[in-house]
């Protein structure tokens, strides 16, 4: 069987966001591992108008060119990490948007979330968690959670994610969830 594929999103488009520290660090673990074949997803690729759509896809094919390009890009994996601000106790408003774009392409795959902010995005992560439940996405238990002192230490200081030790642990025990998950929904999605 091949390796499940994993795309990291980075899911804040703000000039001054600091999701591309945790996506790299993620990007970074993920590529000394070899169970797992991970890609960053930029959601500044896929500039989607508010969702304006007919219906959700999973009813009516999408007609605007850009959620099209998002749906084909996102179906071509077998699971997602999404590293995620908390904006007013949830998730970004382009994150949310982005996941409403779509619904088959989600379906029966595993997730995991990276979050970052004053309470290391705990209330985003459980509302992501919710999202994903509803997309059909099987949410790890795990997830990593930069939090005050750690996000203070990185976005001012520079010191980097990977020296953070219960950092890394928790990025470890979250790719593992999320590799057996992926694998598992993987071999399912095929025998179906």
């Amino acid at each position: 069987m091949s390796l499940p594929k994993i795309a990291i999103i980075i899911s804040s488009t703000r000039a001054t966001r600091f999701g591309d520290k945790p996506a790299s660090w993620i990007d970074a673990i993920a590529k000394q591992r070899n169970d797992m074949d991970g890609e960053i997803i930029d959601l500044r690729d896929f500039p989607l108008p508010f969702f304006d759509e007919v219906a959700s896809n999973a009813w009516v094919p999408s007609q605007n060119a850009v959620a099209q390009r998002w749906q084909q890009k996102i179906a071509e994996f077998d699971g997602y990490i999404f590293i995620t601000a908390e904006y007013n106790r949830s998730i970004t408003g382009v994150l949310k948007n982005a996941l409403d774009y779509a619904y088959p392409e989600w379906a029966r795959k595993a997730a995991a979330c990276v979050g970052y902010g004053g309470v290391g995005a705990a209330r985003a992560i459980e509302h992501l968690r919710l999202i994903c439940v509803e997309l059909q996405m099987a949410p790890t238990r795990t997830g990593v959670h930069i939090q005050g002192a750690d996000f203070r230490a990185t976005a001012r200081a520079g010191q980097p994610l990977a020296e953070i030790a219960h950092l890394q642990t928790s990025a470890t025990s979250m790719l593992d969830e999320l590799v057996w998950w992926a694998n598992a929904l993987k071999t399912a999605r095929e025998q179906s």
